[in-house]
């Protein structure tokens, strides 16, 4: 964290040098001023900005509108198709700011000014499962074919300068997460991905594996021209401290990333199979009984539960679709546990009351992680584990630090000064992020069924983006 802050000391002297440095006319008569709308060009894509069925999400999606909130100024959100038009669009003039998950090369950089580091990603080698991957990229046989115009594509140059025996391709047609589906698919030999985009795209392509890597771990963030938006990026900066220092910048990387890190091919196979051959036999109820929840979300928890087996059971006797204990059935009003309409309307009707139980000091955006956790050891546990992360020093109320102290209620020294004692909380930290990735694997399921449209700016007032923003 302090290399972060050492960054953010540095851009802020760079600032304070174009505000006071030569007296010359800046590029634009308005770089000193505050804008009436601030203008964000972004990609679509899981990691920066999809639209789901409650509106937009995505890790620059959010902050951005908290840039709107700290600035108190309305903003508009454009997402694009490519790296290619996005870069044409802020060459025109058309966007400010660049919050698309961008790597911080040394040729960007001698363009553009890059905020603090949002994330840091390294670049790898992608191939298909049963091929055998490359020492070197010298020694590959096949195409290897990257994103035009992107930081994969400019460290290949550099490479191939070095080594001619580097042979590449780039290409404007495919993004990242395409490329990555065609080498699923066996239609392309090999493509070079961000770290974090690969975890991302094995939840959908688990036949995809990660190969050598090219170069170090590179930051990502936010980027503008320092002369055309004097004023946005002193405001930037000081939004950056502002996130660095409240933990919610660190929130945000865990909401989109964390639960992707662990990666089984066994189970992520099994999830898309029954996605096929059994989830079309069930997912009129799941959409019935979710109420003002996603009815993927249920979904999600039901296979974490049973793998939408309507007669599983457990030895501790738990019993179901949703695997209810029986006081927790009577309480929901469930007669037969096996039929799985009872159980799938008594399994959200629960959840529903988990989340009506919660502390309302939870950010909105987190209590389902927090509901689920209850719901697999007991609200009980679950605020053993929230006192034992305040007492750690660590906020309560953060899905980030609470899951880290919930598998500490295994420990004797912890749990014997707990109220409700002794509990498998590495369990239920697995179990919420099981959950997480069968619901974003859903989420995407469902976008790839949907016609193609052209990507939609978002508007919001510093009003909007106050209700949307996580607090």
């Amino acid at each position: 964290m302090s290399t972060v802050f050492a960054q953010v000391a540095a851009l802020i002297t760079l600032a304070m040098l174009v505000g006071c440095g030569d007296n010359r006319a800046p590029a634009s008569t308005n770089a000193a001023e505050k804008p009436v709308v601030v203008r964000f060009g972004t990609l679509s894509g899981p990691a920066s900005y999809q639209v789901r069925g409650q509106g937009p999400v995505g890790i620059d999606y959010e902050l951005a509108t908290q840039f709107g909130q700290f600035i108190n100024t309305p903003i508009k959100i454009t997402p694009f198709s490519s790296l290619e038009t996005l870069f044409q669009a802020y060459q025109s003039g058309d966007i400010d700011i660049m919050a698309a998950g961008l790597t911080r090369t040394s040729l960007r950089q001698q363009q553009w000014i890059f905020s603090p580091p949002l994330y840091q990603v390294t670049p790898v080698l992608v191939y298909r499962q049963g091929q055998r991957p490359p020492k070197s990229l010298s020694k590959i046989r096949g195409e290897l074919l990257v994103v035009k115009d992107s930081s994969h594509a400019e460290k290949l140059r550099q490479l191939s300068r070095q080594n001619p025996e580097i042979h590449w391709r780039q290409s404007a047609e495919y993004d990242s997460q395409e490329l990555m589906g065609l080498v699923a698919d066996g239609s392309l030999d090999y493509t070079i991905a961000d770290s974090t985009a690969l975890a991302l795209a094995q939840r959908y392509y688990p036949s995809l594996r990660q190969g050598l890597s090219i170069g170090p771990a590179q930051p990502v963030g936010w980027a503008l021209d320092q002369a055309r938006n004097g004023w946005l990026l002193s405001a930037m900066l000081d939004f950056w401290d502002s996130e660095l220092k409240s933990g919610r910048l660190q929130r945000l990387e865990d909401k989109y990333f964390s639960h992707v890190q662990r990666f089984d091919y066994v189970d992520t196979v099994a999830f898309m199979r029954a996605v096929d051959n059994v989830l079309p036999r069930y997912k009129a109820l799941f959409k019935r009984h979710a109420g003002e929840q996603d009815w993927r979300q249920l979904a999600a928890v039901a296979y974490q539960e049973s793998h939408w087996d309507p007669k599983a059971k457990s030895p501790t006797g738990v019993r179901g679709m949703m695997m209810l204990t029986l006081p927790t059935a009577k309480r929901m009003k469930v007669s037969n546990r096996l039929d799985p309409e009872q159980s799938i309307r008594g399994g959200s009707d629960y959840l529903q009351q988990l989340l009506t139980r919660l502390p309302r000091n939870i950010p909105q955006d987190e209590q389902i992680w927090f509901a689920l956790a209850a719901y697999n050891i007991g609200l009980g546990h679950l605020e053993d584990a929230r006192v034992l992360t305040q007492r750690q020093g660590q906020d309560p109320n953060s899905w980030r630090d609470v899951k880290k102290h919930l598998p500490l209620l295994r420990q004797k020294k912890y749990y014997q000064r707990s109220k409700y004692g002794y509990a498998r909380g590495d369990e239920a930290t697995h179990y919420v992020e099981n959950i997480r990735r069968y619901y974003d694997t859903l989420v995407w399921l469902d976008a790839q069924q949907q016609p193609d449209t052209p990507p939609q700016p978002a508007e919001l007032s510093p009003a909007a983006a106050t209700s949307l923003a996580p607090q």
